[in-house]
């Protein structure tokens, strides 16, 4: 069979002119897409002023040190044991800290940012008074 001979025979059902119109539209070849026109940009007449692009150099944050202050009554024990938990020190350190506190009236618990300082300084006097404490901790700019 050709490709033009369509019969019903051979067609299997197919209208006779749906063969010839399925075989001219597989052969037409398709027509490319329209192209832009290629544009150049205008002429700089030297009047433009380009901006140059500074990296800004971004200072870090100012950091706190939360500090401890010395009193008559509050248990060494205790002082310890709030460094350990609210500062992340071995008892050690933390005991090095306390004597520190003791001795010199205050002492450095940690340097960290603004907010941190803050809620370190917060948990500190919230243990303290619930065990009923007169501990005093501030929070001040690192040096």
């Amino acid at each position: 069979m050709n490709v033009g001979d369509v019969s019903p025979s051979h067609t299997h059902g197919t209208p006779a002119g749906t063969l010839d119109r399925m075989n001219f539209m597989a052969s037409k070849t398709p027509t490319p897409a329209p192209v832009a026109p290629k544009t150049r940009p205008a002429d700089d007449d030297g009047g433009s002023v380009v901006l140059e692009r500074r990296t800004q150099k971004t200072k870090p944050p100012q950091m706190y040190q939360v500090v401890m202050l010395n009193d008559d009554y509050t248990p060494m024990e205790f002082v310890v044991v709030v460094i350990q938990e609210f500062f992340n020190k071995d008892r050690e350190t933390a005991t090095q800290i306390m004597l520190k506190i003791h001795l010199d009236g205050k002492g450095i618990c940690g340097v960290y940012s603004r907010d941190v300082a803050a809620t370190k300084v917060e948990q500190v006097q919230e243990a303290a008074r619930q065990a009923g404490h007169p501990l005093q901790c501030v929070s001040e700019p690192a040096e």
